[in-house]
């Protein structure tokens, strides 16, 4: 019988067909152009393979195409599946219709006995994982424990050891995290899950100038149709904003991570434009007004409701920084979910800020400080929040207090420049 690259039996009798599986499910794990291209070729070649319709289906879900995940799904659940392709169909599915916590469950059962069944895994990990966005106290170190768990089943696996040192380096484990990533990239470097894991060891080290070359080099290769294109070009973005490079900041903004110019998933557009744009303004570069303008339309426009607090808290600071009071205003008082509270404290933080109440501001922030990392996304992220309140302390004068802040929590991710003024 025929087997992925993990040693999982598969139902399909095409070799065809499974080559074509083989191509997209890597391809879907290095967040590489041509997955959906890849999965059509092994539904060509078997339209009954069930794993390539549900994998099509995960996919399209990753893009935000959640009509088109949908149809995938249901064809999925109408052809010939063994039980553990069965089982498989039934968690992706149950994210793919927006239950993510009985879909949590089902992968996790499954993985009891199918552990390398790598496409139930890769929803768990990452700081955009089921984990990483379940709004709960200590998701860092339980996606930490959920990767060391199932390392002894993968060994020098190129994505998995990737996913292991993004655990590693969340929690602090910054030398084991070294490790991890060079093992994974000296299997795959053109994995770009890889290259943005390692983006952000060099961020957590406070190498910028070894980061944006790096980076700079490497995404000179990769194309725009990938996953991670806007994401990473972020961060060559905020690495040249570190440097004072504001015009290549501004060329790599426009042409990649701007709703004009990026391509990929609307939750990386809008949460990284919102973030860099302000980290922009918070180093002491002038923003336009229009672009704040333009991202808090956008925001409206793809993530009119509350629920997800990641997304939330970006689309809060969209629009404070725009000036649409109302639409804070909802996010405050309709924030919903795990972490909800939370979302809720740091929308009021940022409208705050945007009518300059800099003592309300540096209250709300601070009560966040703690806990801040419910709201999912990386450290690197989330240094939007601490450098927030660095930036109302300033504003009233308080350097010594600021200074002493980020000497605590930040000390070696903090880039000079990084809050104007300090």
């Amino acid at each position: 019988m025929l087997q992925d690259r993990y040693g999982n039996t598969l139902s399909t009798q095409s070799t065809a067909a499974r080559d074509a599986y083989v191509d997209g499910v890597d391809r879907f794990l290095a967040a590489d152009a041509g997955v959906e291209d890849a999965f059509a070729a092994a539904i060509l070649e078997d339209p009954q393979f069930a794993l390539a319709h549900v994998s099509l289906a995960r996919n399209r879900q990753m893009l935000g195409q959640t009509g088109a995940a949908k149809e995938a799904l249901a064809t999925a659940k109408n052809t010939h599946a063994n039980d553990r392709e069965a089982a498989q169909i039934n968690a992706l599915g149950l994210l793919i219709e927006g239950k993510a916590v009985a879909g949590q469950k089902a992968i996790r059962k499954h993985l009891l006995d199918h552990p390398r069944d790598v496409m139930a895994v890769q929803p768990c990990v990452g700081v955009f994982g089921l984990i990483g966005f379940s709004g709960l106290a200590g998701r860092e170190a339980e996606c930490l424990a959920f990767t060391t768990a199932l390392a002894p089943h993968y060994g020098d696996d190129w994505w998995f050891l990737a996913q292991h040192a993004f655990a590693q380096l969340e929690i602090g484990q910054t030398g084991p995290a070294e490790v991890s990533i060079e093992r994974a990239l000296s299997s795959n470097p053109r994995n770009a899950n890889g290259a943005h894991i390692r983006a952000h060891l060099y961020y957590e080290n406070g190498e910028t100038d070894a980061g944006l070359a790096y980076l700079t080099d490497w995404i000179k290769d990769y194309d725009k149709r990938g996953l991670m294109h806007c994401h990473i070009s972020w961060h060559v973005a905020l690495w040249a904003l570190g440097k004072g490079d504001i015009e290549a900041m501004w060329r790599v903004v426009d042409a990649d991570v701007a709703p004009d110019g990026a391509w990929g998933p609307a939750i990386n557009v809008m949460t990284d434009m919102a973030a860099i744009l302000y980290r922009a303004e918070l180093a002491g570069v002038e923003v336009a007004p229009e672009r704040w303008t333009r991202i808090s339309d956008f925001a409206s426009q793809f993530f009119p409701n509350t629920g997800l607090a990641f997304v939330d808290v970006h689309a809060a600071i969209a629009h404070a920084m725009a000036g649409n009071s109302e639409a804070v205003a909802k996010i405050i008082t309709q924030a919903k979910g795990p972490a909800g509270e939370v979302v809720s404290v740091l929308s009021e933080g940022f409208a705050a800020i945007a009518g300059q109440n800099w003592q309300a501001a540096v209250n709300h922030f601070s009560m966040a400080m703690s806990h801040h990392a419910r709201i999912g996304g990386s450290r690197a992220q989330r240094d939007l929040i601490e450098y927030a309140l660095v930036g109302a302390l300033l504003k009233q004068g308080r350097s010594d207090e600021a200074t002493r802040m980020l000497a605590m929590r930040r000390p070696v991710a903090m880039s000079a420049g990084a809050v104007a003024g300090l």
